[in-house]
């Protein structure tokens, strides 16, 4: 694991965004470098990317999307901080949060934020991890105590709570239309390996066949509103 102390440049804290869309990656450097604390080291469209511009630039804060490409973004989050420790991570997402802000918090991140939220959530969510603090939404938190004293919680994010991260990995990929086949080479599983994912889905989400299994995916998918801009439907 490396490790690396803070460093500011002219007083200022350096932050990494890494995010595959050349013009929001642009949008969030040009937010950031345009407050008087805060400037973008550098910017990285994937995983392996942002590993590497880790190394060179040592950044005070990542801001990470979630979705990068097919890869899982929770997975990116354990490799990231497996690799760097105290590496400081706050994920910036269109992924529904609640669904996402907790597991990502669980997979090593320190906010999260949705990406239609004002820019003053997102520097706050910078500056708050800056401070060494846990930063989700107030949304979002209030959502957490409620679910805390009451015990009610979204039905969207009660059915995903069921699931491993990996199971909800192939719950998303299943909901836009890729097939068993291209799920396998995604995640560089073998096929019989989904198809076990796809039974543990079908028994933990109380479902009878296939078919239901992929229509309950498409569903939670459109109901989520958190993956209408992935990649075109694959063939059955």
């Amino acid at each position: 694991m490396l490790a690396f102390p803070s460093v500011f440049t002219d007083g200022k804290a350096s932050i990494l965004v890494v995010d595959d869309h050349p013009i929001v990656c642009q949008g969030l450097a040009d937010l950031i470098d345009s407050q008087s604390d805060l400037f973008c080291c550098a910017g990285a469209g994937n995983l392996i990317k942002a590993q590497e511009t880790v190394i060179a630039h040592k950044p005070d804060v990542v801001l990470l999307d979630l979705r990068l490409g097919q890869a899982d973004g929770l997975e990116s989050i354990k490799t990231l901080i497996s690799r760097f420790e105290n590496l400081r991570i706050v994920v910036i997402s269109q992924f529904d949060e609640t669904v996402y802000a907790e597991r990502s918090l669980r997979a090593g991140a320190m906010g999260y934020v949705m990406k239609d939220q004002a820019t003053e959530e997102v520097l706050g969510a910078i500056r708050a991890v800056l401070a060494g603090q846990v930063y989700l939404s107030r949304a979002m938190t209030n959502r957490v105590l409620q679910t805390s004293f009451t015990g009610k919680s979204n039905p969207h994010a009660a059915s995903a709570a069921k699931l491993t991260d990996r199971e909800l990995h192939v719950l998303q990929l299943l909901g836009i239309g890729t097939s068993t086949r291209k799920i396998a080479g995604q995640l560089n599983l073998s096929i019989k390996t989904v198809e076990t994912y796809r039974e543990h889905l079908k028994q933990k989400l109380g479902l009878s066949n296939s078919t239901e299994l992929v229509h309950y995916a498409t569903h939670w998918v459109e109901q989520g509103s958190h993956l209408r801009n992935l990649a075109s439907p694959a063939a059955a």
